[in-house]
């Protein structure tokens, strides 16, 4: 039996427990009547609110109450928002970091995702980009989803991530003898553009690169780049030209600034970005998707987790930097996209993100942008997702009170639908 057989079975009896319950289904019309909802795009308030769904897509919304004998999800303390979108996830992974890794197989980490894949949902989160995995496994997860076998987010998946040999996303682990490398490893034009093309074939939808090198990686140091210019542009020309956007690990200064150089849609985690990086961004349009609670969560449960030493002072030094040049890159004009990284912490506390994002100088309404139309237009699904607006997808969430004044009302929704289906809800 080859391994990817076994991924697809393992994955099929991850399934079973859902299977067992009575499975989600949409009525062909469902009108959704709530106090309030959020235009992200204007920061309007629209009071007495009913939003049709017909299927999956918004068919109508208007005031007032629906008529009788409509299928009716009556919501008269909540807010409704569009469904949110986390643009940088790893939901193969949970939070398991050094040599124990290395006991995790890819059918277990097809298993783990499944569970993540829900957990990530009712939590608000109708799509993700997860940007990073092993064997193809966030692929098989994504089209499970699509056929209806488990619960989870739109998924817009990567597989494995482009790195140099013996960069942040090569596999660091283990000694020479055993002659190691992760499914993205590449050097040089011609091995990346071959990466590229093979990545494509078994079903990426983005192409994550590793630019700079990371903290959660043996020997490696965040503020210096790994890929070179040549090797990036490479990247991205294939990508571009083959209808996939580029998303780029980058930590350091000239790792970002050479990423936004060669075109790339995204850099994540930018903890070390500079003028001259800010300067480049903003020449490129290039998007930040900056990763912020991570380092709260990290400085409260580093120890209780037993972070590996080798990872634990990277952490405490990139983290005390980065806060600071991210608020930079915000009053610079960056472009700011909603990204939490989830799996360094765990699945499920994503909307944390967005207190920190205020913390760095956002209104209430700009965090929220982040992970509406702002990561929309990242992921290049403006026209279906990032509102609630006629024809998209019905993806809507429902908070109690107004998040425009306390956006931590983010981290209980009440409400979760994606594509017509109620997921999550607590107000009955």
């Amino acid at each position: 039996m080859n391994r990817v057989t076994t991924l697809l079975i393992t994955l099929g009896l991850a399934t079973a427990t859902f299977s067992q319950q009575p499975a989600a289904t949409a009525p062909t019309k469902t009108v959704i009547h709530a106090a309030h909802l959020l235009d992200v795009k204007t920061g309007e308030m629209m009071d007495n609110v009913s939003v049709t769904v017909e299927g999956d897509r918004i068919t109508a919304i208007t005031q007032g109450a629906p008529p009788a004998g409509v299928n009716a999800i009556q919501l008269p303390n909540s807010t409704l928002v569009p469904g949110l979108i986390d643009a940088h996830t790893h939901l193969t992974f949970d939070p398991n970091f050094g040599y124990q890794e290395l006991a995790v197989s890819v059918p277990k980490e097809a298993l783990v995702g499944a569970k993540n894949a829900r957990i990530t949902l009712e939590a608000g989160f109708t799509t993700v980009r997860n940007v990073g995995a092993r064997g193809y496994a966030d692929i098989a997860l994504r089209d499970a989803i699509n056929e209806g076998m488990i619960p989870g987010p739109h998924v817009i998946a990567s597989g494995p991530a482009l790195s140099i040999t013996g960069g942040h996303c090569d596999q660091n682990l283990l000694p020479y003898e055993w002659h190691a490398q992760s499914d993205g490893a590449a050097d040089g034009i011609e091995g990346v553009q071959h990466k590229v093309r093979e990545i494509i074939k078994y079903g990426a939808d983005v192409i994550k690169i590793c630019a700079t090198g990371g903290v959660l990686s043996k020997g490696d140091d965040p503020r210096a780049s790994q890929y070179t210019l040549e090797e990036m542009k490479a990247i991205v020309a294939d990508a571009h030209r083959l209808g996939r956007r580029v998303a780029a690990h980058a930590h350091g200064a000239q790792g970002i600034a050479w990423a936004a150089e060669a075109g790339v849609d995204s850099i994540e985690h930018g903890s070390y970005i500079d003028d001259h990086a800010i300067k480049v961004m903003k020449e490129h349009g290039t998007y930040l998707v900056p990763t912020q609670y991570l380092a709260d969560w990290m400085k409260e449960n580093a120890t209780r987790i037993g972070l590996p030493a080798m990872y634990a002072e990277k952490m405490k030094t990139v983290t005390a930097a980065m806060r600071q040049n991210v608020v930079k890159a915000i009053q610079g004009g960056v472009k700011i996209a909603f990204g939490t990284d989830a799996a360094v912490y765990p699945h499920g506390l994503n909307a944390h993100e967005f207190a920190v994002y205020v913390q760095l100088g956002m209104t209430p309404l700009q965090a929220i942008q982040t992970a509406t139309v702002n990561a929309a237009d990242l992921l290049g699904w403006s026209d279906r997702i990032g509102s609630i607006e006629t024809g998209k997808f019905a993806d809507i969430v429902a908070v109690d009170g107004d998040p425009t004044k306390d956006v931590t009302l983010l981290q209980h929704p009440v409400m979760v639908m994606k594509s017509g289906v109620v997921y999550k809800n607590t107000t009955h």
